[in-house]
């Protein structure tokens, strides 16, 4: 999990997240996108292959990426269960502060 929020914290990751898993795209096309260089780009869907949130197979001489949707609900369960904690917990902190006053 560490893996995935880590990749996930690099704004250009999250958008080629956001683009594979919309269709699928080469790491060409990806490049196109930014104002950066192939190689990097390259470099950037490595790290998000590495944390399973896309995956990446070859088509002639190209290498498709496609997101992987499986990952990011892994992912989004996590964040519900912190959730339902802290909701919990300022749930629990309303009720104490309206308790009435004792005497």
């Amino acid at each position: 999990m560490d893996r995935i929020f880590r990749a996930l914290a690099d704004a250009t990751r999250r958008d080629i997240v956001r683009r594979t898993l919309a269709t699928e795209a080469s790491v060409s096309d990806l490049a196109g996108a930014y104002d950066m260089s192939f190689a990097a780009v390259q470099k950037h869907v490595a790290v998000l292959e590495g944390a399973g949130l896309v995956t990446k197979r070859p088509h002639g001489r190209e290498r498709i990426v496609r997101g992987n949707p499986d990952a990011i609900r892994r992912a989004q369960r996590l964040l519900d269960a912190y959730e339902q904690i802290w909701r919990d917990r300022i749930g629990r902190l309303d009720a104490l502060l309206n308790e009435p006053p004792q005497k």
